[in-house]
């Protein structure tokens, strides 16, 4: 593992407030309306984006997991916007539910993502996808299957995540298009390591990050992002059952052509809560060194971690961070 000492003003589990940024805004949509409708009425917006044959980049979870996104909400908008649409998925790099694709197919019934294709992409093997200007990879390997889609769209359940701090679009695609074996042992594993999760904190952003630029690049500008704030734990979809209780509140859910500005105003909905309401999902982060993600996004140039809220509810009005989460009420199951 690397030595080297982060840049200043990188450190992870520092909070770089919006008026401390620099450079172009860009758009991030935003509704309050937490339902099918809602994921519908947001898709519409971005949905000229996505082309071809399409991909829908989605954490399906383990068995029983209580907080992924609501299955009939994607059943909904795959019916209505998406009916040639496919869900794609990739093998864990742990033992579990997902750890074969056996055992994922058998996850993916138990879960009830029965209702269109799933292709776990690294089923039949892998594929090297280009790092550009990376600090720990060239490439990086992911399911070979990604290749036989034009277009994806990334629907992230933004929450907490053990190890990265928060699982926003960032997570979805660095770790979960790098496939089960060789690509996420380069994001987690030192080579030759006793300890499978021995990279952490701000490598281990960096790598997980670089991973997703080599998605990102390789789409271009028929990739797009949604976020969930929905049910979040400060526990990963990937702990299913044993995920630790949620205690945030719900917010609602946000779209962005770009992955940083998507993850960054998710993370600062997250700030913008009161102390009891946002302690938390705020402690994961940064004890977890997670910010790293968003500052790492930027030096790749994968977007700007300044943009508009835009408030879908209210005729498209600009909204600040403090307005979009001023009603939002104790998270109750």
């Amino acid at each position: 593992m690397s030595n080297q000492k982060p840049i200043p003003g990188t450190n992870g589990d520092h909070y770089v407030p919006y008026k401390e940024r620099s450079g172009k805004e860009s758009i991030v949509y935003f509704t309050r309306d937490l339902s099918a409708e809602g994921l519908v009425k947001i898709y519409e917006r971005i949905q000229e984006h996505v082309k071809g044959k399409v991909a829908i980049k989605l954490h399906t979870g383990e068995q029983h997991g209580p907080n992924i996104i609501p299955r009939p909400w994607v059943k909904q908008l795959v019916d209505e916007k998406l009916p040639e649409a496919t869900i794609v998925e990739t093998n864990t790099y742990y033992e579990g539910d997902r750890y074969t694709t056996d055992k994922h197919l058998e996850t993916l019934k138990v879960n009830g993502w029965t209702f269109c294709p799933v292709d776990i992409m690294d089923a039949d093997g892998t594929v090297d996808l280009p790092v550009k200007n990376g600090k720990w990879f060239d490439h990086m390997t992911m399911g070979k299957n990604i290749m036989n889609y034009d277009s994806m769209l990334v629907l992230t359940h933004f929450k907490g995540h053990t190890q990265g701090g928060f699982g926003g679009s960032n997570k979805n695609i660095g770790i979960g298009c790098a496939d089960g074996r060789i690509g996420k042992a380069m994001i987690h594993t030192t080579p030759g390591s006793d300890d499978m999760w021995d990279i952490a904190k701000e490598e281990f952003m960096e790598r997980m990050t670089e991973s997703a630029k080599a998605v990102v690049d390789h789409f271009g500008d028929q990739i797009v992002f949604i976020n969930v704030m929905r049910n979040m734990s400060v526990s990963c979809d990937c702990e299913g059952t044993a995920a630790a209780p949620v205690v945030t509140p719900n917010v609602g859910i946000l779209y962005s052509l770009d992955i940083l500005p998507i993850d960054q105003a998710s993370v600062d909905l997250g700030y913008a809560m009161k102390e009891e309401d946002h302690h938390d999902l705020v402690e994961r982060m940064e004890t977890r060194h997670g910010l790293r993600q968003l500052t790492y996004m930027k030096e790749l140039s994968m977007g700007n971690d300044k943009y508009k809220l835009i408030d879908i509810d209210h005729d498209d009005q600009e909204i600040s961070l403090e307005d979009a989460v001023k009603d939002v009420k104790p998270f109750k199951d």
